[in-house]
């Protein structure tokens, strides 16, 4: 697929430098184009191969003020990185369009419909009672279970699994592996020691533009809805329990856990392996870093936690400089009572 330097301009709402009529079929970092690819140029640091990169075009800030001849076409927008991500999105929206119809076998629940435009893979299953959008794509071996409603345009990667009464809207991407309304871990202790399974008989709502990533796993409410609000993105390998709610646009990188009940709020910010107590809430436009644990509850908006249990990040920052320097600080109080406790010289 090619599209010509013109066409990516319009596409990027920007301007061209050089011939816009040359072809481009292929992306690629700035340091490793090579003809006939496009690359972006958003960090300062990587300037120096704007004017060595082999690549017919790079996308670059309206306001770059070039210090050398160029080679490569350039196509100047507001924001290169954000540029570059719609280009992203542009080309595998592109090359999706090829993916219609049924392969067999594929199952779809007689009781079941689904709108114009989808694909649905080999061995794919969609139970009674769905209700599927428009221009959905259900690659192979996915999982549908009944009563599943799943917006327009939405993607459902191969071996993803959808439970039962699952809510999903537009343009949503549930990738290989997810497990999306799985029960969630409720047991009741007996008398005897043993545990007994609480019915999880709520569902996962999930709104516009969410995506679920590889092998994530969301588990369904007890009552209610466990929910991911608009645009938020959760990584591979994230857990998210019972009645959890994140909020709109936040982002959890991979291998970071929030527990039953806990509510995080919108464009918030949660680093890989971090995690969440339960029935705790995070104020919007929190940042955990990686790593963390978050043991009470964030009321203040904007602050950035680190450690566990994790703290405003200035002072765990400056309690890790002391951690640090304690085998230094013990050697010099062994010193000092050794002195203090010698005996004096006659």
């Amino acid at each position: 697929m090619e599209f010509t330097v013109q066409q990516i301009a319009e596409v990027l709402g920007g301007t061209v430098e050089g011939d816009p009529t040359l072809g481009i079929s292929s992306l690629a970092k700035i340091e490793e184009g090579q003809a006939g690819s496009l690359s972006f140029l958003s960090n300062a640091k990587y300037e120096q191969f704007l004017y060595t990169t082999q690549a017919t075009a790079v996308i670059v800030a309206r306001t770059l003020e070039l210090r050398q001849p160029v080679r490569a076409a350039l196509v100047r927008v507001d924001d290169p990185y954000s540029g570059f991500t719609k280009l992203l999105e542009f080309y595998a929206q592109a090359t999706r369009t090829g993916k219609r119809g049924v392969e067999q076998p594929a199952y779809l629940g007689e009781s079941s419909e689904i709108g114009p435009g989808h694909y649905r893979g080999a061995f794919s299953y969609i139970g009674e009672n769905c209700r599927i959008g428009a221009n959905v794509l259900i690659f192979p071996h996915a999982f549908i279970g009944d009563r599943v409603r799943i917006g327009e345009g939405s993607i459902i990667h191969a071996g993803a699994k959808i439970y039962a009464d699952t809510v999903i809207g537009k343009y949503c991407v549930v990738k290989a592996g997810a497990v999306v309304g799985t029960d969630g871990f409720g047991f009741a202790p007996q008398a005897d020691g043993s545990y007994k399974a609480i019915p999880q008989i709520g569902n996962v709502v999930l709104e516009d533009f969410v995506s679920i990533g590889a092998n994530a796993t969301v588990d369904c409410a007890t009552m209610g809805s466990t929910t991911v609000r608009q645009g938020s993105k959760i990584d591979n390998l994230v857990q998210l329990a019972h009645n959890v709610e994140i909020g709109r646009n936040t982002v959890i990188a991979a291998q970071a856990g929030i527990s039953g009940s806990s509510k995080v709020g919108d464009n918030c910010m949660i680093g890989g392996q971090a995690g969440l107590v339960g029935h705790i809430q995070l104020a919007n436009k929190t940042t955990i870093t990686a790593q963390s644990g978050v043991q009470k509850a964030v009321k203040d908006e904007g602050q950035v936690l680190q450690g566990s249990p994790a703290f405003n990040l200035r002072d765990s920052l400056r309690a890790n400089s002391v951690f640090r320097r304690l085998p230094e600080l013990l050697r010099r109080v062994d010193e000092l009572e050794k002195a203090q406790n010698a005996p004096e010289k006659p």
